[in-house]
């Protein structure tokens, strides 16, 4: 499995899985949680997008969920975009080598 990089509005979507159930986002989600130590501060879940903000080594990220465009990862609008730009390369390639 790979991912595959997108730059919008500045910053780096790492996009996970762009045709994938709930199932996946939530296994993604735990993984982020258990190997990567992270906690979700703020979740958001509507009827068709879920965005769970979370900090990764200093950086505001995103994981997110759509069921028009799967499972990525985004920073969100910071000074520092090329720091959080790294951090979402950087869980990517973790997600990547747990074959999701």
């Amino acid at each position: 499995m790979c991912y595959h990089l997108k730059t919008s509005f500045g910053g780096t979507e790492a996009v996970i899985d762009d045709n994938c159930g709930l199932s996946k986002f939530y296994s993604i989600a735990g993984t982020l949680s258990d190997e990567l130590k992270v906690q979700f501060i703020n979740q958001i879940d509507d009827a068709d997008t879920m965005s769970w903000d979370f900090k990764y080594k200093k950086h505001r990220l995103t994981l997110q969920y759509s069921i028009f465009n799967g499972v990525s990862i985004l920073p969100q609008p910071i000074k520092d975009m090329a720091g959080a730009d790294k951090a979402v390369r950087e869980i990517a390639s973790l997600l990547v080598k747990k074959a999701y």
